[in-house]
């Protein structure tokens, strides 16, 4: 599993990919007094409209933070996504004959009450236990943060590819699954609200 610092800069290069283009759009600074008194940039017709051949939308070299304009700072980001990453990998990481509400536990402490009830519902269901037994699966998984999908006042919804190593009887594999994770904020703290397939994923207000 990657280190905590390594996790925080895969977190922080998402955030400048994925808000890059709001960053542009919102910095307008004005030209220079040359470029102002320059010649028109060269246009072409198409039809009856003149289209212009320079982009309308072009960066500058002047300092723009990307954090500024995000509802946390990029510490409680880099918090909420190392969160994100270690819950996706506690989740893919289970053994058949380990007790399964032991299991269940682990991951309530990652989670909001309401998801760690739903969880050990599931986890602890007749079908589930007795699938994971009859086949004696051990599944070691890790887990890495890909995208942020969504970013809230009080949650965030990153997507996480989690690499799962699978000892079975029915035969060893590797499988890797996405899943779209919302974090969301509880206090001072962080809590994982949700986890679904990414292509499912979650919309919506978790704040409350």
């Amino acid at each position: 599993m990657a280190q905590p610092g390594d996790r925080r800069g895969v977190a922080f290069a998402a955030v400048v990919v994925v808000i890059a283009a709001v960053g542009i759009y919102l910095t307008m600074w004005p030209d220079t007094p040359d470029q102002e008194q320059a010649e028109p940039p060269a246009a072409r017709t198409t039809g009856s409209a003149v289209v212009s051949s320079t982009p309308l939308a072009t960066a500058s070299a002047a300092p723009f933070d990307v954090y500024s304009y995000l509802p946390m700072s990029k510490e409680q980001l880099a918090a909420a996504a190392d969160l994100a990453e270690r819950f996706t990998a506690e989740y893919g990481t289970f053994r058949f004959d380990e007790d399964p509400a032991a299991y269940a536990a682990r991951l309530k402490a990652y989670t909001t009450p309401e998801l760690g009830n739903t969880l050990a519902r599931t986890l602890t269901s007749a079908g589930t236990v007795e699938q994971n037994r009859n086949d004696q699966i051990v599944s070691t998984a890790t887990a890495s943060l890909k995208e942020i999908r969504q970013v809230e006042k009080n949650s965030i919804v990153f997507v996480v590819t989690a690499t799962r190593q699978i000892a079975a009887q029915s035969g060893d594999k590797q499988a890797s699954e996405e899943y779209a994770v919302t974090v969301s904020q509880s206090g001072s703290d962080w809590r994982i609200y949700d986890i679904l397939p990414s292509t499912e994923g979650q919309e919506g207000d978790t704040s409350g």
